[in-house]
């Protein structure tokens, strides 16, 4: 039993080296979910843009992460300047990790419709074990659960996010402190940096179908470098399906995802991936569902459909 709550917490984390390294949670559907990783993706929807995600990580298998997040941003009055407020619920086992981030970027033109977004991410960071697992008998001893203090922790990061109606990219560090959560000195608990770069486009095959690649690469201290490549095709601006494939040195998933525009407004979609490592013998898959939903008061100054 103790065992195995041990590699719960090893599979959830990833990485050990000098210690232990906490990583951010990954997205399938990660390009409708940018705010999450950049803040200055905030304000680029040229309206107020409330998006929802849940996701349930390697189902059957117990312990398994449970990500749910809450984020909302919008350009404005002064359209050069967005602001908006991230929320992450990530649950591993039996840790418990709370993020709650403001954003603010601000955006300058470059070229006929291109924009390229300076961002700032500030907040906390909350960490803490379940209480019956520390009162668990097995766990008395153990200097990484009783080493490990719950604590809230303050963040900062920083981004770029440029876009033109039909291509973007963007490279963020949604995390630089290098917090240390361990109240001993024989290991080190830290909030390892994350370097995320992502690109993506929309190319018009005909009147009905429109193509959507997407990269999104991710690279964090102590860790492998993980890279998602996803591709979708999107049908007379309501329908899309895609396929993705996430690799890294240890491991590799591959999925679809796919969803529906249902009005102008609300977007709903769903993701399902499957690992390829020996995890997927005690899995089911992952699964991911998005909602967003844009209020369009700002839908005046909209010059072309929103892609990205």
């Amino acid at each position: 039993m103790k065992l195995l709550k041990h590699n719960i917490i090893a599979i959830a984390l990833l990485s050990c080296t000098v210690g232990v390294a906490q990583q951010l949670p990954q997205f399938t559907q990660y390009m409708y979910n940018t705010i999450s990783i950049n803040p200055a993706y905030a304000g680029s929807r040229e309206a107020l843009s409330v998006v929802a995600l849940h996701r349930s990580q390697w189902v059957g298998f117990k312990g398994g992460p449970i990500t749910q997040t809450l984020s909302i941003h919008t350009p404005l009055r002064n359209d050069r300047i967005g602001v908006g407020l991230s929320f992450i619920e990530d649950d591993l086992g039996p840790q418990n990790f709370t993020y709650l981030y403001g954003d603010f970027s601000y955006s300058i033109p470059t070229g006929t419709d291109g924009k390229l977004a300076f961002g700032l991410k500030a907040g906390f960071t909350q960490f803490s074990f379940d209480a019956d697992f520390r009162l668990d008998i097995d766990n008395q001893n153990d200097a990484l659960i009783f080493g490990t203090e719950d604590r809230w922790a303050p963040n900062i990061g920083a981004g770029l996010y440029w876009s033109t109606n039909k291509v973007y990219a963007s490279i963020s560090a949604p995390r630089i402190l290098n917090n240390d959560a361990n109240n001993a000195n024989d290991f080190e608990a830290l909030d390892r940096i994350s370097y995320y770069f992502t690109a993506g486009g929309i190319i018009d095959i005909n009147k009905n179908f429109k193509y959507k690649p997407s990269v999104l690469i991710k690279a964090t201290n102590g860790a492998p470098v993980s890279y998602d490549l996803t591709s979708s095709v999107l049908f007379r601006e309501k329908v899309w399906l895609g396929g993705t494939y996430r690799i890294n040195e240890q491991t590799a998933a591959y999925g679809f995802y796919g969803g529906f525009q249902i009005s102008r407004q609300l977007l709903a979609g769903y993701a399902y991936e499957k690992p390829t490592s020996e995890l997927r013998r005690f899995t089911t898959g992952t699964h991911e569902i998005i909602l967003r939903y844009e209020f369009k008061f700002l839908s005046s100054k909209l010059k072309s459909p929103r892609y990205f």
